[in-house]
């Protein structure tokens, strides 16, 4: 019925609509972004994903695709290496990360990586050898493979240093790393030339006889630029209330991306011509005028009244949810991102009383459990939030991968679906900050003193509510408990005590609200008294003055006995006794001192107490059992650590009391070590967070027999597998409750006494828990052919032959009795002086024959074992380890203990951080299900996948009250594979709906997920609440041509659009990306499609990848205002440079893929500063410069800390101090090369900007003026964020025609500073918000002058004028006009008052000081104006006006002379013969259009306009004429203009 309904409306269309009509084309708006680099080869891209799923991924798809015959480069099409390159790579990995490699190609996420290898192998010199594959032996090329082993011996025989840097980043051969011969392969993977070096190096990389390194290089790339997606680009309907369209006729430069051709799946009111086209085909032609009607009639806007506005959101939402399931998010797409063309639409759709009241109780539950607002966006992956404002699609994908990777492994090891997704809720995040305590409640604690009863506190209040009264920042509160506890344990002899028990005591004296106490860690042996020791003598002579007063003044004691010692030394007992002679005459040194002192207490106390809680490296000062750090244990950072460490437990101390959990009556002690962060002992390899974990996500591989040879070949999760499954046997006690949460690994040699003490403490631990079992990986030092084995044996024996129960108790008597269990090491001792204890040992006596199959089966478990500890855990033969669920411990060092107690502290820390946690969540769910988790094994496995994944983000449980009638749920397409939960909670006419509904609908075709979307609608509007049309650039998978060719790439293509609105187009790109439009003959910032002759084309380019940082001084922590930093290569030391802000130390680089060198800019920077350390670089460990490696497309920051050189102590970046003459040219002029600061200050800076071809020409025109009106050098400074190609290009021809010099400047927002969306108030923000850092600092004054503005004047009096001590001169408004009083809203209200008196100042003409402005950091202190103002969208409505005018208090404004700015809006007509320049200000009154205003205004203006179309002509022509000749004309790309502007860029920031 409907398809004859449908051919019914086609004969209609034919019979109403003309064949004229018919051709006719809609226009449509298309753009793309490239890379700046060549298309890198998709079999490299997916080695690259490999190597990040897994390093052994990447050298099996390596050696597979070698292998290939015949080989990948010689197979016929694109689409044929690209289907057998993902048939490799689905061998390695799961369907599920297939669908993920797919996309990850799709969007050329490791595109970046192939290149900044392929810079690495320019930089080396791989070009001009020519050869497509070439190694690098030492630090010599060679293209040949066969010469190979003579250049590998001829290397290895030199003896001399290593000349090969290798980073972080690269992909060596598994276990070649520790080799000192370094080899680096680079080549194309799939060539035979790159198989060729490969079948030599990876043999010898196997036996460890190099260390075998791969980078991507590929010879000849096609002439191609990378296509990128995962952008959104928006065409934001204009206001014309002002004209801003130039009347100059544009004509295409006959680019084209075959936007001509119409999308015909595209959906138009409802109907699928492609599909109908295929079901009709004898109809084809009907169904293209049908088509096109509906194109006509359907592609303007109508007005709609405000009633039909208001409602619109929640008939949106009724349209998704009536339409079928599977196309709701095809819907929510179509409406967001048409929203002005859907909306008329919209108007007449029902709403029901259900889903209002549904949507606003899930409203209510939104804003109580996640702080969502209505029209707030929301997407949740596994119960992570992302703020799709910020996130970007490759930083969403390797969320995805990290939870597949889980997910994968857990489904693998037999979880079900719904015990995975509870499992998958819980956060492992445990103590990020790492700040363990231990209990202080020890008899070994001396307390100074007790606020709680000592008079001197008794003024204080004693109520906590205390806590929560406002203090100022920093402050402590005096409260009459104690709250924080300061124990110093220390032998006070030594001289690094010293600062730290004078702090002590000013604390006491200072009635600092601490209670301080004192652990003696001295010489324990019974020998030492105080006549021989030093520490022995102070803790006597402490205890004397103690009990003789009190323990303060026995404090006091110590620190007068400092006071006397004037030089850097240990206490002496000399010093002690001298002072005790002096202070108590009568007291008697033998007594006090001697053997047998009653004095001599506490040494065994405090002995017990260290050994107890593992403190090791003394001295060591706990605040509340927290031990603070070791780099504040100093007389400049103490007092400064203890502080921080109170104001943090501060706030732990306010929320008790705010929630009842800590109350007057409580002991604050007791409250405090009942804290979770509590522990029994403090052992740093337990608690710290760099935790190491094994995959054990293999398969058991091989047959069930013992194979060591067929062992070594696995890969390392392959090898755990193994153990895991098939070798591992278990000591345990009685089962009381399965299964194990804990099961520990002990590596260790029984033959070695260090061996059996940690099996044995192991056993103990498991035998009073119940908790844990206990697997034994016995790591002989000695090879078994070498050294019989019997205690190793015996043990192996054991497990095999006897239960678990009985295996352990003969374990634990065996390593019990040391010398039963030496006799049995060494041979002088059998089973048979074991006693049985019940037992029977015939079965194990019989596996202990020499010559039994049970016998070599153990030995040939032994080599396994130890090779498996060699090789995988990294542990050497003999050493020890522990491996609790998957986690390594180890190697332990020789000399290291790991006791009983440190097996307790690893229990208790397993049970807080997880153990207990997965049982109470496997115990919810076996209330619900059947599917309970019995087996030890597959918990184990299921706590190293959860536990090892990354715990950076918080999960959320998502807490809806209805789902039937707002509410859209998409199931996973596969029920039986895990499928990850997508949860969307979205207004579908807000501008997060443009972006979420495209990658919602990729991620739900690409992944195996459950989506659920919830509308989160607005209940009334007033007002459109989408004015823009959105396109969100992403395809699931690479596409083809049917000839098998890559396909260009995708674009944003805008088809069906309104005609006669304006629009202007914005790129919505992530963070750190850099991009400019490179081709476009047309106003992008003004486009009406009624005025074009066909669609609206333009192509964009990633300039630059955005490099960002911190830096800050090391000493004083603050910013090094005025430092430039500058980023190259050996060959180009400074390729671009920039300058730190005071703002967060704040700094920006531009970079592009590639190892690069960041350096101190050479002059005052270097002079000054030395790079003390840094932070987020891939600095190689033997290279001088710090190297910072630009891989990804996602953001890359650095730290750095910087201090000033020992004789450079007084001297200030931004001073006036002497310095040679040139020593801040930090830019290489236009035509002449680099200029003197003399030079510098004779020259005009005049800085401006301009978006849209109107106000280009206005610019230019604005630089003739100034140009003609001056004899002194001028050179123009533009903003390069929005410039048109069209005046890129012509910039550099009219430079040479008028002798000026010109340069780009570029800086992009930090996205710390408060964003702006529209266009016009981002140019505003850049007009002054970042004036200290576009320039050099060179630049002494730069004027700006608005683009719409014709200079009558010479500016140099601008450069000469004096601004009387103020960094910027502004020109006031003008007063003269009095009909616009009306308008002058500064003479009213707010700004009345705030001014006082002042002028209020246009932004269109003003000068700056730039030594001064950054001196006294007005930037720094604008910006931080503009943070706090911009949050209220009210504030700012002119902010480049606005936001000096609101400073001018702070920031001082010199008042130009009048003459300086004359504007017809606010300014007399008598006044004008006097002006200097003529700003086209906008006149609210008469709405007149820029054009026909400059016109009327200026005389001269014509003739402007008139020279320059002239030279625009004439170069035109020139290039005309090329192309006659046969030549083919180059468009001036922006990297070429830059060669006109500089070559050490200082804009290229």
């Amino acid at each position: 019925m409907k398809a004859n309904f449908v051919i019914l409306l086609c004969v209609l269309t034919n019979i109403y609509f003309s064949d004229a009509a018919s051709k006719q084309k809609s226009k449509s708006v298309t753009t793309f972004i490239d890379a700046k680099w060549e298309v890198t080869p998709l079999v490299l891209e997916v080695a690259e994903f490999l190597a990040d799923e897994n390093g052994n991924y990447l050298w099996e798809f390596i050696d597979a695709i070698s292998a290939l015959q015949p080989s990948l480069i010689d197979l016929s099409t694109e689409k044929a290496s690209y289907d057998k390159v993902l048939e490799v790579a689905g061998e390695l990995i799961p369907p599920s990360q297939l669908s993920v490699l797919k996309l990850a190609l799709s969007l050329h996420t490791y595109s970046p990586k192939v290149e900044m290898f392929a810079q690495m192998a320019s930089e080396r010199g791989l070009p001009s050898l020519g050869c497509p594959a070439a190694a690098d032996v030492g630090g010599k090329l060679t293209c040949d493979a066969q010469n190979l082993q003579k250049i590998i011996n001829d290397v290895k025989s030199l003896q001399g240093p290593q000349l090969v840097e290798s980073f972080g980043i690269d992909h060596h051969y598994p276990g070649s790393q520790n080799d000192s011969l370094v080899v680096v392969l680079y080549g194309e993977l799939g060539t035979p030339e790159f198989t060729a070096f490969h079948h030599v190096l990876k043999p010898k990389a196997s036996l460890g006889e190099l260390d075998y390194v791969v980078r991507h290089y590929v010879k000849e790339r096609p002439n191609k630029r990378v296509r990128l997606s995962g952008y959104g680009v928006e065409l934001q309907i204009k206001s014309t209330e002002y004209k801003v369209q130039d009347d100059t006729q544009v004509q295409s430069d006959g680019t084209s991306d075959g936007g001509e051709q119409q999308d015909e799946n595209e959906e138009i009111e409802g109907f699928h011509f492609n599909r109908l086209k295929t079901l009709y085909p004898d109809m084809k032609e009907n169904l293209d005028k049908f088509r096109q009607h509906l194109l006509e009639s359907s592609s303007e806007l109508a007005p709609l009244k405000v009633w039909e506005v208001q409602e619109l959101s929640l008939q949106a939402a009724a349209r998704i949810v009536s339409a079928p399931r599977e196309e709701a998010l095809k819907v929510l797409t179509t409406i967001a991102q048409n929203f002005p063309l859907q909306a008329r639409s919209l108007v007449r759709t029902q709403v029901s009383s259900e889903l209002k009241q549904e949507v606003k109780e899930n409203q209510e539950s939104f804003s109580a459990s996640l702080n969502l607002q209505p029209s707030d966006t929301a997407l949740f992956l596994n119960g992570m939030f992302f703020d799709l404002d910020v996130v970007d699609m490759i930083s969403l994908l390797e969320v995805v991968r990290q939870e597949l990777r889980v997910m994968e492994g857990l489904h693998k090891i037999g979880i079900s679906q719904s015990q995975m997704s509870s499992l998958l809720a819980l956060d492992f995040g445990g103590n990020n900050n790492g700040e363990y305590a231990i209990d202080i409640r020890d008899s070994a604690v001396i307390w100074i003193n007790d606020i709680e009863t000592d008079k001197q506190y008794r003024r204080w209040s004693e109520s906590l509510m205390e806590l929560l009264r406002p203090t100022f920042p920093g402050m402590l509160r005096s409260i009459r408990r104690n709250l924080y506890h300061l124990v110093i344990v220390a032998d006070p002899a030594k001289h690094q005590v010293k600062p730290i028990l004078k702090f002590a005591e000013s604390f006491y004296v200072h009635l600092a609200p601490l209670r301080i106490g004192l652990v003696f860690a001295v010489n324990p042996d019974s020998d030492a008294n105080g006549f021989n020791d030093a520490g022995v003598a102070l803790l006597n002579a402490f205890n004397y003055v103690s009990e003789l007063k009190d323990a303060y003044h026995g404090l006091s004691f110590l620190t007068d006995i400092y006071a006397q010692i004037k030089e850097e030394r240990d206490v002496t007992v000399k010093d002690v006794i001298n002072l005790m002679r002096t202070r108590y005459p009568s007291a008697s040194v033998d007594e006090i001192f001697g053997e047998d002192s009653e004095y001599d207490t506490g040494r065994k106390l405090a002995k017990d107490f260290i050994e107890r809680t593992g403190l090791r490296n003394l001295p060591q000062v706990l605040l509340n059992g927290i031990p603070l750090p070791e780099n504040v244990l100093n007389a400049d950072d103490f007092e400064e650590g203890v502080l921080s460490e109170i104001m943090a437990q501060t706030t732990i101390f306010q929320k008790a009391v705010y929630k009842a959990e800590l109350s007057d009556s409580d002991n604050t002690l007791d409250f405090i070590m009942n804290q979770p962060n509590v522990m029994p002992r403090l052992n740093n390899r337990v608690l710290n967070n760099d935790r190491v974990y094994l995959d054990v996500t293999g398969s058991i591989k091989g047959s069930g027999s013992v194979d060591v040879e067929a062992f070594k070949l696995l890969s390392p999760r392959d090898k755990t597998a193994v153990i895991l499954g098939r070798w591992m046997r278990y000591f345990h006690g009685p089962r009381s409750h399965p299964p194990h949460i804990l099961t520990h690994w002990v590596a260790a040699d029984l033959q070695e006494p260090s061996g059996r003490s940690l099996l044995l403490y192991a056993l103990q631990n498991m035998k009073g828990s119940g908790n844990s079992r206990v697997g034994l990986l016995l790591n002989p030092l000695v090879s078994p052919e070498q050294k019989a084995q019997p205690l190793n044996l015996l043990a192996l024996a054991s497990l095999r032959s006897l239960n678990p129960q009985a295996a352990s108790n003969l374990l634990i008597h065996i390593l019990e009795d040391e010398n039963l269990a030496s006799g049995l090491a060494d041979g002088s001792k059998t089973l048979k002086d074991v006693p049985e204890m019940g037992m029977d040992f015939s079965e194990l006596s019989e596996a202990l024959k020499a010559d039994g199959d049970a016998s070599k089966t153990d030995l040939e478990l032994l080599h396994a074992f130890r090779f498996y500890c060699q090789s995988v855990l990294s542990v050497p033969p003999g050493s020890r380890a522990v491996v609790t669920n998957g986690r390594v411990l180890g190697p332990l060092d020789i000399t290291e203990a790991f006791t009983l107690d440190d097996f307790s502290l690893l229990e208790r820390y397993s049970l807080r951080v997880y153990g207990d946690k997965i049982l109470q969540a496997l115990k919810a769910k076996a209330n619900d299900d059947d599917d309970d988790i019995d087996d030890s094994d597959i918990l184990m496995q299921a706590v190293a996948i959860l536990v090892s994944r990354p715990q950076t983000r918080s999960r959320f449980d998502i807490p809806a009250r209805g789902e039937q009638h707002s509410a859209v749920r998409l199931p996973a397409r596969s029920s039986g594979q895990p499928a990850l939960d997508i949860v969307v909670i979205v207004d579908p006419v807000s501008r997060g709906a443009q972006k979420v509904g495209p990658i919602a609908s990729v991620l739900h075709e690409t992944l195996n997920c459950n989506i659920k979307l919830f509308l989160n609608c607005v209940e009334k509007s007033s007002d459109m609440p989408l004015k823009s049309f959105y396109r969100f650039v992403l395809e699931p998978e690479v596409q083809f041509t049917p000839e098998g060719r890559q396909s260009a790439g995708p674009l944003a293509r805008f088809t069906n659009m309104p005609t006669s609105v304006l629009l202007t187009q914005n790129m919505q790109v992530p963070e750190n990306w850099l991009v400019e439009s490179v081709r476009s003959p047309y106003d992008l910032d003004n486009i009406r499609l009624e005025d074009v002759d066909s669609g609206v084309h333009s192509e964009y380019e990633l300039e630059y990848l955005l490099l960002e940082g911190h830096c800050f001084e090391a000493n004083s922590g603050n910013p090094p205002r005025g430092l430039q930093i500058t980023l190259g290569t050996e060959s180009e030391p400074v390729r671009v440079d920039t300058i730190v802000m005071a703002n967060l130390g704040y700094f920006q680089l531009k970079a592009n893929p590639g190892a690069w060198i960041l350096r101190l800019r050479q002059g005052r920077s270097a002079d000054i500063f030395d790079i003390v350390s840094h932070d987020g670089s891939d600095t190689p460990a033997n290279s001088s410069d710090i190297k910072v490696v630009i891989s990804s497309f996602r953001s890359h920051v650095l730290k750095l800390r910087v201090g000033k050189k020992p004789d450079k102590q007084h001297l200030s970046l931004l001073s006036d101090d002497d310095a040679a003459p040139g020593l801040w040219n930090s830019i290489t002029s236009t035509f002449g090369g680099a200029k003197k600061d003399e030079e510098e200050e004779e020259r005009i800076n005049i800085f401006s900007l301009a978006s849209g071809h109107l106000y280009e020409r206005f610019l230019r025109i604005m630089m003739l003026s100034v140009l003609k009106h001056t004899t002194t050098p001028v050179k123009f400074w533009f903003l390069k964020n929005y410039l048109s190609p069209t005046f890129k290009d012509f910039l550099p021809h009219m430079a040479k025609e008028y002798g000026f010099e010109y340069e780009l400047v570029q800086y992009k927002w930090p996205r710390w500073l408060h964003q702006q969306t529209e266009k016009q108030r981002i140019i505003w923000g850049y007009k002054i918000l970042f004036l200290d850092v576009l320039f050099p600092l060179s630049v002494r004054k730069i004027i700006f002058v608005d683009a719409d503005q014709v200079v009558r004047a010479d500016m140099h009096e601008l450069v000469e004028l004096d601004l009387g001590g103020a960094p910027y001169g502004y020109t006031p408004f003008c007063d003269s006009r009095t009909e616009m009083d009306g308008f002058r809203f500064w003479k009213q209200g707010y700004w009345r008052n705030h001014l006082q008196g002042r002028r209020y100042h246009i932004s269109a003409l003003y000068v700056v000081d730039l030594r001064r402005f950054r001196r006294i950091a007005a930037g720094d202190r604008l910006r931080g104006q503009y943070q706090a103002l911009s949050q209220d969208p009210n504030s700012l409505s002119n902010l480049d006006q606005d936001l000096p005018n609101n400073m001018i208090h702070q920031v001082a404004i010199k008042s130009l002379p009048q003459e300086w700015l004359w504007c017809e809006t606010w300014c007399d007509d008598a006044s004008k013969k006097y002006a200097k320049t003529i700003d086209l200000c906008n006149n609210p009154l008469t709405k007149e259009a820029k054009l026909t205003a400059a016109m009327r205004i200026l005389p001269e203006w014509k003739d402007y306009d008139a020279e320059i179309k002239k030279l625009q002509q004439r170069v035109d022509h020139t290039h005309t004429e090329e192309g006659m000749e046969g030549q083919v004309p180059v468009p001036l790309q922006p990297s070429q203009a830059d060669v006109h502007t500089h070559s050490a860029s200082h804009s290229e920031l």
